[in-house]
């Protein structure tokens, strides 16, 4: 829905372009800390989270590290780094924290229809992987954020966690998986929706679709934000004290536009995506899990392989993948352009340089395109060695740009994580990159808070609201048992949710 604006030049205090995941939490948090404030929303799509943050397009639905290895890197040493993995699953739990106030406040309804509790498994096979999982295992138990994972190489207790997965293995195969049955699975794209229902029916917040952002200049403290109504033809300029820029890949070109020097040097590698989805209801009906495995090497973190249970529109799906691909595209619904009109004078180098250091990924995104059906299945059969191409068809998924960034040692770096990009006055931020993204969307944009709102997150009022809304608020949640379970409990009942602790 567009709301008519009789004043076609005004200023506010916010302005949100993109209506995914993260400009919904960032308007949300706002306007529960500061009721009267005014916010301005702009979409180029006709509906809100129809990109990166819809379910068919996100492969990150429920990232809380308990299953994803890529969080978990091995060492020369054979050492297993878990800091990252321990910093996603606390950060996960911040999400949900707010979920929970959202549900208990009616800002959200229905928690079921946009998060699930759904077990996550990591399976690999082989000797070797068998000795990581192993490690990586006893590991994450010095973190209380993983109490409960349970390590199994029974062949027979395997096959009851994931039947298909079992399904015709070979025995002579040693295999090793590690359960958690606290997972859960989040339908973003819904929770998205539900989130700017609610938001746009608060006093002085707009949303507008079909609005294409032309232009950013800041002028006597203020932001110029250029607006094109895609459906009428008209322009016409809103002024704002605060700009957050959450346009999933179409980020980076108006972080140039906005021509911050914070935001020189930035880059972008896109990456697309497919999934093959099961469609028959016999087999869905038989697993129920998200069950990662390890990436192939030179592969971008998003295409970590996992036979994935996701509810998708009230209905149970199974999808398996993603697998990698390249377009010049920043999204899903974008030009062929993109990457070529995002190459400017300051960042062409750190790209080179970027793209040079990265010829394993190159050649990795060549071969998935090149991936024929049979090759598809090929790779499917590794986690279910039964499935037949007849039980499966391929969906589209999302497009990722990874961030590229001037690095005084190499020129330039290819990032796999999230980039926020903050003004020195703090008058306008960009939020770029993917994974791990949507799941820990409260954590970034808290952090966002506290660099463009530090002023207003220092006082008693906003302190006391955060520590409403996230209860965990100002405490690390590693390290402190007691504090984990009282929040999990909390969450998982306020949620609907399977406390499913030991």
């Amino acid at each position: 829905m567009t709301r008519k604006n009789s004043n076609p030049d005004k200023t506010v205090d916010v302005v949100l372009i993109g209506a995914g995941i993260m400009s919904a939490t960032l308007g949300m948090l706002l306007k529960e800390l500061q009721p009267d404030i005014t916010i301005e929303i702009f979409e180029r799509l006709d509906v809100a989270a129809a990109e990166s943050s819809d379910a068919w397009n996100n492969a990150g639905t429920g990232h809380s590290a308990f299953c994803e290895l890529n969080y978990t890197p091995q060492s020369a040493d054979g050492s297993v780094d878990t800091k990252k993995a321990v910093s996603i699953a606390e950060s996960f739990e911040v999400s949900k924290q707010f979920w929970a106030f959202l549900v208990k406040s009616k800002l959200v309804d229905k928690p079921e229809t946009f998060i699930k509790s759904i077990p996550h498994v990591s399976f690999v096979w082989g000797e070797k992987n068998v000795d990581f999982l192993q490690k990586r295992f006893e590991k994450l138990q010095e973190s209380d954020l993983f109490k409960g994972m349970v390590y199994s190489e029974d062949t027979e207790l395997l096959k009851e966690w994931m039947p298909l997965v079992m399904q015709e293995r070979s025995s002579a195969d040693k295999v090793a998986a590690t359960r958690m049955e606290l997972g859960t699975d989040v339908n973003f794209g819904a929770l998205t929706r539900m989130m700017f229902n609610k938001l746009q029916c608060r006093p002085d917040v707009q949303l507008h679709f079909h609005h294409d952002v032309k232009k950013l200049k800041q002028k006597n403290g203020l932001w110029d934000v250029k607006v094109k109504d895609e459906t009428t033809g008209q322009k016409r300029v809103v002024k704002a004290k605060f700009v957050f820029i959450g346009a999933g890949g179409g980020s980076l070109p108006l972080l140039e536009k906005a021509g911050i020097p914070e935001g020189n040097g930035f880059g972008g590698f896109p990456v697309s995506g497919q999934w093959l989805k099961c469609v028959n209801p016999e087999i869905i009906e038989q697993h129920n899990a998200k069950v990662y495995g390890k990436a192939s090497v030179g592969a971008p973190p998003m295409s970590v392989p996992h036979l994935d249970t996701r509810m998708i529109d009230g209905k149970k799906a199974l999808l398996f993948g993603p697998y990698a691909g390249f377009s010049t595209r920043f999204l899903k619904h974008g030009s062929l352009l993109d990457l070529p009109l995002s190459i400017k004078a300051n960042n062409i180098r750190p790209m080179i340089s970027a793209g040079l250091d990265n010829l394993p990924l190159t050649k990795y995104l060549i071969n998935q395109v090149r991936q024929s059906p049979e090759d598809r299945m090929a790779a499917l059969r590794e986690y279910f060695p039964g499935a037949k191409m007849e039980d499966w068809e391929l969906e589209t998924a999302g497009q990722r740009v990874q961030v590229i960034k001037k690095d005084e040692k190499h020129g330039g770096i290819l990032e796999f994580g999230t980039e926020v990009v903050t003004a020195a006055d703090g008058s306008i931020a960009a939020l770029l990159g993917a994974s791990p993204g949507a799941s820990t969307a409260v954590s970034i944009m808290i952090s966002l808070m506290e660099r463009c709102f530090a002023d207003q997150i220092d006082t008693p009022e906003w302190q006391q609201k955060l520590k409403q809304m996230i209860p965990s608020y100002g405490e690390s949640l590693d390290g402190n048992s007691q504090l984990t379970d009282n929040i999990r409990a909390q969450t998982t009942h306020a949620l609907g949710l399977n406390y499913g602790l030991n």
